[in-house]
């Protein structure tokens, strides 16, 4: 027991500095070379903040491992979508824009409708993986050209990038590039091994518990690849950039389905595991629905529909336990 124990927590912790290592590294370096703040924030911070979830699913998948591969980007949505924005409303309502609420929560519900309806039918393809990076193409062109032309509409994944920003007010400081190029390739390197060693933990901890690799999926790891995001979206809400926090939320869960979902069906075509099916992809369905009735009453979500929030994700946990 104590074995996987350590090899899942090293992993957490490895995994989530390389990231934070990846993205900022990345973004100097891209300063460096001339690209502008809203690309690097629709490419380089959108693809670098959701690296732990990338490479802890793409391992899972090389491994034989579905359950976790896939679990862990669903369970990683339903905390976002629940933990996370829950957590921020609390601290500090959560102001919405309506128009990016549409689009990006829309795009998000809708890729999670499709997710579910392939894998109750079909199963993941290659071409299905491949239709998801393509929509991920296409969404990422019409948010770069939307905020050229209306910078005020920001799109989620600029406010994802934003949340970045608020959360390390050192992020554009100055520093050689032969440096900003060892931070990037040492953040890689952590979140290659940090992967492997999480899902490796993972993998032995649900054997020794009777648990099934979904649920460890849905929980553990989702819950652990998340915690960027979560401690973003709280120094967020904290600062006062509320807002910030929805689109880092949405931003996240949009890469998650599109990307890692891409990717992952690209490398492990198949069947998602019934855990995920049946109950799993149901769930963020409907957890995706109740935050979008939330944030289009009233035009922010409130401290008390924060809380509901949040209670129903440790609910699901408890129900997660207690199934095993």
């Amino acid at each position: 027991m104590l074995v996987p124990l350590i090899a899942l927590s090293a992993g957490f912790i490895v995994l989530i500095i390389g990231g934070e290592l990846l993205v900022r590294g990345a973004v100097r370096v891209a300063e460096r070379a001339g690209m502008s703040q809203l690309l690097i924030g629709l490419t380089i911070v959108g693809f670098g903040t959701s690296a732990p979830e990338l490479v802890a699913s793409i391992e899972a998948a090389r491994a034989g491992s579905p359950g976790i591969a896939w679990g862990n980007i669903i369970g990683s949505n339903l905390a976002n979508s629940l933990l996370i924005l829950g957590t921020a409303s609390l601290l500090l309502p959560v102001a919405v824009p309506r128009g990016p609420l549409w689009r990006d929560g829309g795009l998000a519900l809708i890729a999670t409708v499709a997710l579910w309806v392939v894998a109750s039918t079909t199963g993941v393809t290659i071409a299905i993986g491949s239709a998801f990076l393509i929509l991920l193409l296409v969404y990422l062109g019409y948010a770069y050209r939307a905020e050229q032309t209306q910078p005020a509409g920001a799109s989620a994944v600029h406010e994802k990038a934003e949340a970045l920003e608020v959360s390390d007010t050192h992020l554009h400081d100055m520093q050689p590039l032969w440096r900003s190029i060892l931070v990037l390739f040492s953040g890689i390197i952590m979140i290659v091994l940090g992967g492997r060693w999480l899902v490796e933990g993972a993998v032995d901890l649900a054997r020794l518990l009777g648990m099934s690799e979904a649920v460890i999926g849905l929980t553990i790891v989702a819950i652990g690849t998340s915690l960027p995001e979560l401690v973003t979206s709280v120094i967020a809400a904290y600062k006062g950039a509320s807002a910030v926090a929805l689109g880092n939320v949405l931003g996240s869960n949009i890469f998650n389905l599109l990307l890692i979902g891409g990717v992952t069906a690209i490398v492990a075509p198949g069947t998602i595991p019934d855990e995920i099916t049946s109950f799993g992809l149901p769930v963020l369905i409907g957890a995706s629905l109740l935050l979008l009735i939330f944030a289009a009453t009233g035009r922010r979500i409130t401290r008390w529909e924060g809380g509901i929030l949040l209670v129903t994700y440790l609910a699901l946990l408890v129900y997660n336990v207690v199934a095993v």
